[in-house]
């Protein structure tokens, strides 16, 4: 699990331009998708898609890993002027094979969307609510890291789809925008030590839909800064109340609950961007999921980010702005375990208390291609013996710092 977790974080780096969050609607509009969304299409259907691929250098395992990482075909109807369907397809790391491990084919979005003007409309299917930066703006040329923020992936679990519905609604007197959504909730039984509520996710698929969740959200874009809080409330417990009762677990549309809270702000200006965000889970009756399933989940985690980066290409003067070059640095920390339950039911690790300190670039030619690289030093806390299964010299002695160099490519249209 602990490598696992370090070649997670090798895969997230590399500085990358962030055009849709600070440019104005008419802006915004640099793949077919956002032509769609924005009611601006001329022909009825239309395909869009982005992907990525890259290599990483683990310096720890003298290991080197290469992937097609995903791969996304969108298609989208306008039937009116008030109706869309947008979809889309991803296929990670390139390859589906019989009962092998290695890709995976999903849904990442399934849902028509109901215009009642333009800064209002409604929502209804698999979706991507808002949460954090990330999971609205994930295509690879709109966030900076040859992966995903870790933050962004490990604690919020970008990218997250779920079935429901949702209205997203805008002020006409304010540049302010908000959202709130009715999905199905997370699935406990599912959850796995190391990787936070990741697991617990149904993205669409057979949902335990006994347990719903709320999400809310609200931005603020003055000039060139962009706040958000978004918040999450969601049951865990899917099954029957008898099947939940002979499990000591709370059912119900909210029965044995989690809570997610995010905040964050972004600014750009003259070739400057930054970005900070944080975000904690609590999960209060984790050692009832623990008791029934074994899972060692947490009572809490928390995780932050700060970055900051500049367009090189900024400083030509005349320059005819196409291209750019952002020279970029993170700094993000988080702890899968910040609060455990007592033992038994809960057993601290401390190799998912972590820092990572990334140092990279990305070159954009034009704003629907990024090349990209980082150097990622990775920190950790040490290991705890009793959850030691293989110990050295079987396995190699745990190392709390490594070094990683990352190098990708991405696209979108």
């Amino acid at each position: 699990m602990k490598k696992k977790l370090l070649l997670l974080a090798s895969a997230a780096v590399i500085g990358n331009a962030a055009h849709a969050q600070y440019r104005t609607p008419a802006q915004q509009i640099i793949t077919n998708e956002d032509s769609l969304h924005s009611g601006l299409v001329k022909q009825k259907t239309v395909i869009s898609g982005y992907g990525s691929a890259y290599y990483t250098r683990n310096t720890n395992l003298q290991q080197s890993t290469a992937s097609l990482d995903r791969v996304v075909l969108f298609v989208g109807h306008q039937f009116n002027s008030r109706i869309s369907f947008f979809s889309e397809m991803e296929i990670e790391n390139a390859l589906v094979a019989g009962m092998e491990q290695k890709g995976e084919i999903s849904m990442e979005q399934a849902f028509l969307k109901f215009s009642i003007n333009p800064k209002n409309y409604i929502v209804a299917g698999l979706f991507i609510p808002r949460i954090g930066i990330l999971n609205e703006n994930h295509l690879p040329v709109n966030f900076n890291g040859v992966h995903r923020p870790l933050v962004e992936s490990l604690v919020i679990p970008a990218t997250w789809r779920e079935l429901g519905i949702g209205f997203y609604g805008g002020l006409n007197s304010a540049p302010v925008h908000y959202t709130i959504s009715l999905i199905n909730g997370l699935n406990s039984a599912n959850f796995e030590h190391g990787t936070g509520i990741v697991e617990g996710r149904a993205e669409g698929g057979l949902a335990t839909a006994n347990n719903l969740a709320v999400n809310a959200s609200i931005q603020y874009q003055p000039g060139r800064f962009k706040f958000q809080v978004s918040g999450y409330m969601g049951g865990t417990v899917g099954l029957s109340p008898r099947g939940a009762d002979s499990l000591k677990l709370n059912s119900g549309a909210f029965g044995t609950p989690i809570y997610l809270g995010e905040a964050d702000v972004q600014y750009a200006n003259k070739g400057w961007q930054a970005k900070v965000l944080g975000t904690y889970i609590s999960f209060p009756e984790a050692d009832k999921i623990n008791a029934a399933y074994g899972k060692n989940t947490a009572k809490a985690m928390y995780g932050a980010y700060a970055e900051v980066g500049y367009d090189l290409l900024h400083l030509f003067k005349g320059y005819k702005k196409q291209g750019q070059l952002v020279v970029f640095t993170r700094y993000e920390m988080f702890d899968l375990n910040a609060e455990m339950p007592t033992a038994p039911d809960g057993i601290y690790d401390g190799t998912l208390k972590q820092s990572h300190v990334f140092a990279g670039f990305s070159y954009l030619p034009i704003p629907n291609v990024v090349i990209k690289a980082d150097v990622q030093f990775v920190n950790t806390g040490d290991q705890n013996a009793a959850l030691i299964i293989n110990p050295a010299p079987n396995a190699l002695p745990y190392q709390t710092t490594n070094t990683l160099l990352n190098l990708g490519i991405g696209y979108s249209f």
